[in-house]
């Protein structure tokens, strides 16, 4: 069982045609998918290993989608499978004062992650030409700019052995709304809601659109945007934890070559456990 994702590559994207959940014959039954995402989650830690073993390459995880997505819980669930010394996790909230003193690529490739690491991004640079462009911060044309910029900065990470996986996790805007409406109902919730959320979804159309500029314009073959059906939850982190393993298996990671003078060592080691 393997989740079909769909990939967007540079063609134009028209998220109301791509699925948000998947149908009850495509679905496969909970223990199936429990056991499936036990299994990826074993192999993504052996794969990590032997990328902070190699120091030689690092991965970044680009994490979009609008409120309610599930990109907290996405994240936590995927990477806490694997040894947290090797994952760096940086969440972008409103720019400070610093972050508006600089260009707005700064505050993101200080949290690019070094050789050997996996990072994952909760939201990202990407907002800078979405919320900034859906509240008239910046222009079309000025967000067309950014959108050139924002390639030569992944080209850039590319090139200098930085693989950058993006996925959005697309919802409907049906889940949206029943994701809101828990967090008001359940009191133990209640700390996940956000006054903002709800002004945010009046903007829901021009958020779609935006996005969809993204994921044309932001978009190759090496690059592609994966985009998660994101109403399902289990399927969802079960589509990422493939996207991550599969990523990983393509970068063909090894262990460094042993060290044979290391062998030297042992005599004097046997002799004092003896004697221990």
């Amino acid at each position: 069982m393997k989740i079909k994702t769909p990939l967007c590559t540079g063609d134009k994207v028209r998220l109301d045609r791509l699925p948000t959940a998947y149908t009850l014959s495509e679905r496969p039954g909970d223990k199936e998918i429990d056991a499936k995402k036990k299994k990826l989650g074993r192999k993504l830690e052996q794969l990590q290993e032997r990328l902070f073993a190699s120091r030689s390459q690092a991965v970044l995880f680009v994490f979009q989608g609008m409120d309610c997505s599930g990109k907290d819980g996405t994240i936590n669930r995927v990477f806490s499978q694997v040894n947290p010394q090797g994952v760096l996790i940086h969440s972008f909230k409103a720019p400070t004062d610093e972050e508006r003193s600089h260009d707005y690529l700064w505050r993101a490739h200080r949290f690019v992650p070094g050789m050997g690491y996996m990072g994952a991004f909760n939201r990202s640079y990407y907002e800078d030409v979405l919320i900034s462009r859906v509240h008239g911060m910046i222009e079309d044309e000025e967000a067309g700019r950014r959108f050139s910029q924002i390639n030569d900065f992944e080209k850039m990470l590319t090139n200098n052995r930085v693989t950058v996986v993006k996925i959005f996790l697309h919802i409907s805007k049906k889940f949206q709304l029943d994701k809101l409406i828990a967090r008001i109902e359940n009191p133990h919730k209640n700390w996940k809601f956000d006054s903002s959320d709800l002004a945010e979804r009046k903007h829901w159309d021009r958020y779609q659109s935006c996005y969809e500029d993204v994921l044309t314009q932001c978009a190759s073959k090496k690059r592609p945007w994966h985009v998660v059906a994101a109403d399902d939850r289990a399927l969802r982190d079960l589509a990422v934890l493939q996207i991550a393993v599969d990523t990983l298996e393509s970068l063909d990671l090894d262990f460094p070559p042993p060290v044979p003078e290391l062998q030297n060592l042992l005599p004097d080691l046997y002799q004092e456990r003896e004697k221990a």
